[in-house]
């Protein structure tokens, strides 16, 4: 973690940011934010944004919505840019458990966070194993599946439905 006195540099953003959410203080929380800060979110392009606006009603939401919520962050920065890595919990108003891990690249001019690039995401509890993840990132998700393949014609149709085209 870098650090210095005077409070203008990535660290230090970070940090305040990461107070602002544990304290629900969204006229701290905006004011980490540039008002023509522009959000980026590589792997779901069209969630991407831009302004201090946004972010305001975005943390109003999530506040109310996960009246609990609390975080954890570690960074390293250097020059104007930090890198984090966050975790958000807490539990949402209809009980259900709020889990959000990634990790967020922000750049940082004097105290305010100019751009980030956000890879913050939802905690999968369940769901596939790493094979089925690789295979269907590869394949896709229609495809078929690995013991659709072991079938011949003389065994029937596959009972799941999925025919299978080579």
């Amino acid at each position: 973690m870098e650090t210095r006195g005077d409070g203008r540099n990535p660290g230090a953003l970070v940090q305040r940011l990461l107070n602002a959410v544990n304290d629900h203080d969204l006229e701290a929380l905006a004011a980490c934010f540039a008002a023509n800060y522009r959000n980026e979110t590589p792997v779901h392009p069209v969630r991407g944004f831009e302004g201090r606006e946004q972010v305001r009603r975005n943390w109003q939401q999530i506040f109310a919505g996960v009246p609990d919520l609390v975080a954890e962050a570690r960074w390293i920065a250097e020059g104007d840019t930090a890198w984090s890595e966050w975790e958000m919990r807490g539990t949402r108003l209809d009980g259900t458990p709020h889990l959000l891990r990634g990790v967020v690249i922000f750049g940082v001019v004097g105290d305010e966070t100019t751009w980030a690039r956000f890879y913050l995401e939802p905690v999968e509890q369940g769901g596939p194993g790493v094979d089925e993840v690789v295979r269907r990132t590869v394949q896709g998700a229609g495809a078929a599946k690995p013991d659709a393949a072991l079938m011949t014609p003389a065994a029937g149709p596959d009972p799941s439905g999925v025919e299978e085209h080579r």
